[in-house]
């Protein structure tokens, strides 16, 4: 079986590749020129060059693939390098549809995230969007929002939530920022996550793909360990040997700055991020993982222990 993904080069994405390719799938990827070098199991895809907004070479890509996976997103915009999220996680996902239904794809994934709505961040609004046009779209479906991932990027500049902890916070020479509202600390750094680990998400997504029961429904996809802010800190300043502190931060002063600095790569962090990361990003997945055989990767210092590889 054929599986089109687009976003195969990406964090999700390279594990994905390689867990359909286990699995006796082939992959056809769409990679963009100066991406080659991330294709996973290379020899083993069909590998098109092109752009996701190239409807020519989107059209090549999914014309004989049994099934679309879309994965492709941003944590941050670029508008200047044409680099937003209505852009790439909603018109070029509605594009994918589209034409997945021209060609009677048999079931299109999306990668969604979890907290999506409509009235929240434009990363959540254009999120939200997407999956409401697939749930319309009249394609088979199945659509996973997960909460913060963890796991080796395996280098190649791919973004990971611990890892940007570690080089944007903990590797600098001030205390680390527990965030709380307003200014008392009251309940600093006690937001929470559900991580769930790269590797356990590939899987999830790649056992659906021959699963009628997972037909035309949603899943929020969070890992086995609920974590806060504090604790988040903790463990991968644990996981790198190191003894960090930490002080409470008001966030809208972090806010203010950040959104000076938003546009600028150097600048660790968004509004938009602070904003979504306040909210707890909190899910139970426990049935779907018993379901479907998965032993959920826990949460830890030693499970961290890529980190030692990748910090800077």
């Amino acid at each position: 079986m054929k599986v089109a993904v687009f976003g195969g080069t990406g964090y999700v994405g390279s594990y994905i590749v390689e867990e359909l390719v286990n699995q006796g799938f082939t992959p056809r990827l769409l990679v963009r020129n100066g991406s080659e070098k991330k294709i996973m199991k290379p020899k083993k895809c069909e590998i098109f060059k092109g752009d996701i907004d190239n409807t020519d070479i989107v059209e090549e890509v999914i014309s004989q693939a049994d099934v679309v996976i879309y994965l492709i997103a941003v944590i941050r915009e670029f508008p200047r390098k044409g680099i937003t999220w209505e852009k790439l996680q909603f018109k070029a996902a509605r594009s994918c549809i589209d034409i997945s239904k021209t060609h009677n794809v048999k079931k299109f994934i999306l990668m969604s995230a979890n907290g999506v709505k409509p009235h929240g961040t434009n990363y959540q609004k254009t999120k939200f969007m997407a999956d409401e046009y697939l749930k319309n779209s009249g394609l088979n479906y199945t659509i996973f929002r997960p909460t913060s991932l963890f796991g080796d990027p395996r280098g190649n500049g791919r973004p990971e939530f611990n890892t940007q902890i570690l080089n944007d916070m903990l590797s600098l020479p001030i205390p680390a920022p527990l965030f709380h509202n307003g200014l008392v600390p009251l309940n600093a750094g006690e937001f929470s996550f559900s991580p769930i680990h790269v590797k356990d998400v590939a899987s999830i997504f790649v056992k659906s793909i021959n699963n009628e029961s997972m037909l035309n429904k949603i899943y929020n996809l969070g890992g086995p360990d609920k974590v806060s802010w504090k604790n988040m800190i903790k463990t991968v300043s644990q996981a790198v040997g190191k003894k960090k502190f930490a002080i409470p931060a008001p966030v809208f002063v972090v806010k203010s700055i950040a959104s000076i600095f938003k546009y600028f790569k150097w600048f660790p962090v968004t509004p938009e991020q602070l904003t979504m990361i306040m909210e707890d990003n909190t899910c139970e997945s426990k049935e779907l993982f018993e379901n479907l055989k998965i032993n959920p990767i826990q949460y830890n210092a030693e499970n961290l222990s890529y980190l030692n590889m990748n910090k800077n």
